[in-house]
């Protein structure tokens, strides 16, 4: 899988420039990278069908669960609940990992909009609140977007809303954005399934 851009929205207190978190970020990096499909193959090749109707294009959840496989060989906790001063039980964190006594925290958006929108605030205040020290999103670009389940998360609808992430004030902290894309495109590699029926095939 493609890495097309990072956006980062929030880096203070030089967390960028620590060795736990260049660690950090190679992980990442390749997590992602080693994401592919079909399985068993060297690349991230996709079926080119708009997931706009029923049935039709591709799934997004068993994608994370691909990148949640990779990430957890570099002993990343997976699905991780943490308080971060929320007065509901805080949801599931996709992945995280330990830094010192914080954590840093992942997000693979499989959800719409919305759900962006609070994967981004929740790390942002995790990191107010001194529990996180850093938050990555990871999202598809529009070209990606337009082959996955209607209305997941993308890139394109959360930038007009970066100033408002740029503003958020904390000692140290690390947010970003980083964009997917596939490699290629084809129509002789099978769908990816949609729903909870996709995690068979992981």
């Amino acid at each position: 899988m493609l890495i097309k851009h990072y956006t980062t929205l929030i880096d203070s207190g030089g967390v960028s420039q620590r060795p736990e978190y260049l660690q950090i970020k190679n992980e990442v990096d390749t997590a992602i990278k080693n994401v592919v499909w079909p399985l068993g193959s060297d690349k991230f090749t996709i079926y080119p069908q708009s997931g706009k109707k029923r049935k039709e294009g591709n799934g997004v959840t068993p994608i994370k669960k691909m990148f949640q496989t990779n990430i957890k060989a570099f002993d990343w906790t997976l699905e991780k609940s943490l308080d971060i001063g929320t007065f509901k039980k805080p949801g599931k964190i996709d992945a995280v990992k330990a830094v010192g006594t914080k954590y840093f925290a992942i997000e693979w958006e499989t959800g719409n909009i919305s759900s962006s929108h609070r994967s981004l605030n929740k790390m942002a205040l995790g990191m107010i609140k001194d529990v996180l020290i850093g938050g990555i999103l990871i999202v598809p670009t529009r070209n990606l977007y337009n082959y996955l389940t209607d209305r997941v998360g993308n890139y394109d609808e959360l930038q007009p809303y970066f100033p408002f992430w740029r503003t958020v004030q904390c000692k140290e902290g690390f947010l970003q954005i980083i964009t997917i894309e596939y490699d290629e495109t084809s129509y002789d590699v099978p769908k990816i399934k949609k729903g909870t029926d996709g995690r068979a095939i992981i």
